[in-house]
């Protein structure tokens, strides 16, 4: 029976307990899985292997919930906003509470909140629903916008930098739906990060540090910024460009040396790689680089004071 439920957990991301009564198990069969901490339950009536659930990252276990919470309400319900989200392949995000499934009706009943379950309601026409792995999904970039205006503007603008880079929705679909929608809650948080989003951007470090940046009244960066030598050969990309200011930016979240490590190469290499490049960049562009950590976007102000520090060094 063990090898039942390891398969179908695998499959399915949970254990459901009408899957334990259809293999001939009953309540307190689940009550011994639990008691043993074999099992961890995710939410009433869904269960899984206790040290597959520790391995899990937030994201992962949302997932996982969200897959509970469909097969509880059947059909009556599709995962909307951030959740329906996270089960699009390469999705980031940031500073989202993943607390609560959410889900948008669509049986014509009244929103709710329940322990860990939001149920939105509103108009959904055919077209709104999609299935993705056989789960039931609102259209991406409804909830894109529908996700932004839960949150502020910079969790906003890493889940919009996403999903544009994805390439599956578009800023002119999410300015529509914005047009709309103006009357509805988060609309002015909306407004902003549809301004502000960019498909160039590749994680949410990027994301974050261009929020900093326009946060502390920097005008808007080019992003993932082109630096060529004198004979046009390209030196290198950074994250943010001023060249007008004698600016470049790079953000550093510690793990891009592992994905430049070539084969033999050990991490010192690719950190003293990185410097040549940045040498390069430096010296064909003629502007300052400044580097930004996780650190870093936690105190906006005096990166950005460092920043303008900068500049004031290199225009002298």
């Amino acid at each position: 029976m063990d090898d039942y439920f390891a398969a179908l957990e695998l499959r399915q991301g949970f254990i459901g307990r009408r899957d334990v009564l259809a293999a001939g198990g009953d309540d307190r069969f689940i009550q011994r899985q639990l008691q043993s901490r074999a099992w961890t339950r995710i939410r009433n009536g869904a269960y899984t292997y206790t040290p597959v659930w520790a391995a899990l990252d937030p994201e992962e276990k949302h997932r996982r919930l969200s897959r509970a919470v469909l097969r509880a309400h059947g059909g009556a319900v599709a995962l909307s906003h951030t959740s329906a989200l996270l089960m699009r392949p390469g999705q980031q995000i940031w500073g989202v509470d993943l607390s609560k499934v959410h889900v948008t009706r669509l049986d014509g009943r009244s929103g709710s909140v329940e322990r860990d379950v939001v149920h939105h309601q509103g108009p959904v026409s055919e077209d709104d629903v999609e299935l993705v792995d056989g789960l039931p999904l609102l259209r991406e970039a409804r909830c894109v916008v529908e996700a932004v205006a839960l949150g502020n503007v910079e969790s906003g603008l890493c889940v919009a930098d996403s999903a544009l880079h994805q390439g599956r929705v578009t800023r002119e679909e999410l300015l529509e739906l914005h047009e709309r929608n103006r009357w509805r809650f988060g609309a002015r948080t909306v407004d902003l990060v549809t301004r502000l989003t960019e498909a160039g951007a590749e994680s949410v470090g990027e994301s974050r540090s261009r929020f900093m940046f326009w946060s502390q009244g920097f005008p808007k960066p080019i992003v993932q910024y082109p630096v060529f030598d004198s004979d046009g050969t390209l030196v290198g990309t950074t994250d943010l460009g001023w060249p007008w200011l004698g600016l470049l930016y790079e953000f550093d979240g510690r793990i891009k040396y592992g994905r430049l490590l070539k084969p033999g190469e050990l991490p010192g290499d690719a950190v003293f790689n990185e410097k040549l490049r940045e040498d390069a960049i430096r010296r064909a562009s003629r502007c300052a680089v400044e580097r930004g950590t996780w650190v870093d976007l936690s105190h906006p102000a005096a990166t950005v004071r460092r920043a303008r520090a900068r500049i004031s060094r290199t225009a002298s």
